[in-house]
């Protein structure tokens, strides 16, 4: 049995999808407010106001719980496909979207960069795949739509080269922990990604 103190002070009981909901959003909350030394079911629990034997019912361990609460927050948070015209103004407003310190990524990365890292469990990798889950690559549909303008080359859009302006961003913002400065972001898309996949040069 699950219950909370509803507005008039009675208690109100959560069942199915709603109580599963909070749950996962408390474990969100608990693991990068504290880390993931301090994610377990019991602060799960006493953050979600709910017992322990309602989230082991769901789930056996707290790497179960870990992982349904990356993709739930991942699922919650899609992103928004800019469409500015050009290949190079998509790719840095989506940089830009990315490069905040509301960025969940950047969050649950910085929460498993303590302890835990050196332990068992999932990568980043693995984290950043559960995160997405099966919405897509917003770069796959910039780049589909650069292709058709004319703007890059199908040919030399292998799964690496569409995978590095990220791949370089997120290294960048790994080694600092903060947003990263904006001409990087104009060095990773104009000096970098746009000369591999276009022979033209880009615009300035």
């Amino acid at each position: 049995m699950d219950r909370t103190p509803g507005n008039d002070g009675k208690q109100a009981r959560r069942r199915g999808t709603e109580l599963e909901s909070a749950i996962l959003d408390a474990a969100w909350e608990q693991l990068t407010a504290e880390g993931y030394e301090h994610f377990t079911v019991d602060t799960v629990a006493a953050r979600a106001r709910t017992s322990k034997p309602v989230l082991y019912r769901r789930w056996k361990t707290r790497e179960d719980l870990l992982r349904a609460a990356v993709r739930h927050r991942g699922a919650a948070d899609p992103p928004a496909i800019p469409d500015t015209g050009t290949l190079r103004g998509d790719l840095l407003a989506l940089l830009a979207c990315a490069n905040t310190d509301r960025n969940p990524m950047a969050a649950l990365v910085s929460s498993m960069l303590g302890s835990y890292y050196n332990r068992t469990g999932p990568t980043p990798a693995e984290l950043r795949e559960m995160f997405l889950g099966q919405r897509g690559s917003a770069v796959e549909q910039v780049l589909n739509r650069a292709v058709e303008r004319g703007e890059a080359d199908q040919d030399r859009l292998t799964p690496r080269i569409i995978d590095l302006p990220f791949d370089l961003f997120r290294h960048e913002m790994m080694m600092t922990l903060k947003p990263v400065p904006d001409h990087v972001l104009r060095q990773i898309v104009d000096d970098i990604f746009i000369p591999l996949v276009n022979t033209q040069p880009p615009a300035r």
